[in-house]
């Protein structure tokens, strides 16, 4: 399977960005805290939730994934093992841990797979679930825990960890006594699953500059939950409607969550018109070159780097982008380069020669992020472009070439 994509089209109207992948992935490990129902609304449908689900199934949970709701219950785990096999193509295998050593006192989790973007440790969260009281080791591919009772700790993550934050947090909710932990992340996928776990009547302060105070509970309750928006995805089309004389509005948005890419683009020259909920993008006459640094929430987002330097293809001038997240996160440069681009790579800084016309080639997505950069090149080159691998896409975008579709582009998806 490839995705075929004919260039040069210009994309008009609007389009309604999907629920969060990376905070529905916690929120359904969650589910696993209580033997309560669940019901989430506006899960997006992509393939790292359909890992997710499974991965659940395994262990015992009972429920159906229809039309971007979900209804699931776990009223009795039936297995601690969550096998290779299933989460492989995902690293939500890492937030099962937490959850499953709280509630069964006993996990084996394969390691996780997801992207090959670079380090990507699980240290924090061994080292926080040790603490905790658990017993960890690694065989054969599969973390394997025991704890008789998790008790609170005081952890303080070395470095910003998302999926670290979330899996000790969720550890914490259930575990005897308080727990606070310090140089938490900070981004709104883990407010939202707080928002979740708080619902469920955990007991969570929540400081903004990274504390956050657990006080354990001995059970919790199910919930109804409404996933907030992809924060990503929304990024992801606000630059699609920064190229040339696109005309895109950005729908079911949250402005807030990308306001560093937003500010970016202001000073490429892209106007931007926020309305409630709404983004209207439009282009710059001639996009300016800019230098930018990725960061943890609320800076630069790293999973946006690869589609601005798509469109920082197209400036007039030299743009540099420093990768300080991920140190294998610049594969999509030399597919970008069999395009046409002119991009140089130098340690952890891409340097951006524009303006450069694109034209089509073959050409292979290697992650997720980068896939989607590379639907914007061939987006804009001229000619016929075949992007190869396209599941890597389809992990964390919601029926990306439909929506494009409907926006005015011509893509499809071909058998190879």
């Amino acid at each position: 399977m490839a995705i075929a994509i004919n260039g040069g089209k210009k994309l008009s109207g609007i389009v309604k960005i999907s629920g969060a992948k990376n905070a529905a992935l916690p929120e359904l490990a969650a589910v696993i805290l209580s033997s309560d129902g669940f019901e989430f609304e506006g899960v997006p449908e992509v393939e790292d939730i359909k890992v997710m689900f499974k991965a659940l199934e395994n262990i015992g949970a009972e429920g159906e994934f229809v039309s971007n709701r979900i209804k699931v219950k776990i009223p009795s785990l039936k297995s601690g093992l969550v096998p290779r096999d299933i989460v492989e193509t995902s690293r939500a295998s890492i937030l099962i841990l937490g959850p499953l050593i709280a509630r069964n006192g006993y996990a084996k989790v394969s390691l996780p797979g997801g992207c090959p973007i670079g380090d990507r440790k699980i240290d924090f969260h061994l080292q926080g679930l040790r603490k905790m009281g658990a017993t960890i080791n690694i065989k054969n591919g599969y973390i394997i825990a025991n704890s008789d009772k998790l008790c609170g700790i005081e952890y303080t993550f070395p470095n910003k960890s998302v999926t670290g934050t979330e899996n000790l947090l969720m550890a914490a909710t259930l575990a005897e006594g308080e727990s606070v932990l310090t140089n938490c992340a900070l981004e709104p996928e883990i407010s939202d699953l707080i928002n979740l776990l708080s619902s469920m009547g955990a007991d969570i302060k929540q400081e903004e500059n990274g504390l956050l105070i657990i006080k354990g509970k001995t059970t919790l309750k199910g919930s109804k939950h409404k996933v907030i928006p992809d924060r990503i995805e929304m990024g992801t089309y606000v630059i699609a409607g920064s190229f040339f004389d696109n005309e895109i509005i950005v729908e079911n948005a949250i402005p807030e969550y990308i306001k560093s890419l937003l500010n970016v683009l202001k000073n490429m020259g892209v106007k931007i018109v926020i309305d409630k909920n709404r983004i209207k993008v439009n282009p710059a006459e001639d996009i300016l070159p800019v230098d930018v640094e990725t960061k943890p929430y609320p800076g630069f987002p790293t999973d946006l780097q690869a589609q601005l330097t798509t469109l920082l293809t197209q400036a007039k001038g030299v743009s540099r982008i420093q990768e300080n997240i991920f140190n294998k996160r610049f594969k999509h440069i030399n597919e970008l380069n069999k395009l046409g681009a002119n991009i140089e790579i130098k340690g952890n800084t891409a340097i951006i020669k524009g303006k450069t016309e694109l034209r089509g080639k073959v050409i292979k997505s290697t992650d997720l992020r980068a896939s989607a950069s590379l639907l914007l090149g061939g987006l804009i080159a001229k000619g016929e472009t075949i992007v190869e691998n396209p599941y890597q896409l389809f992990r964390g975008y919601e029926n990306m070439p439909e929506k494009l579709n409907q926006l005015g582009a011509d893509i499809k998806l071909i058998k190879r």
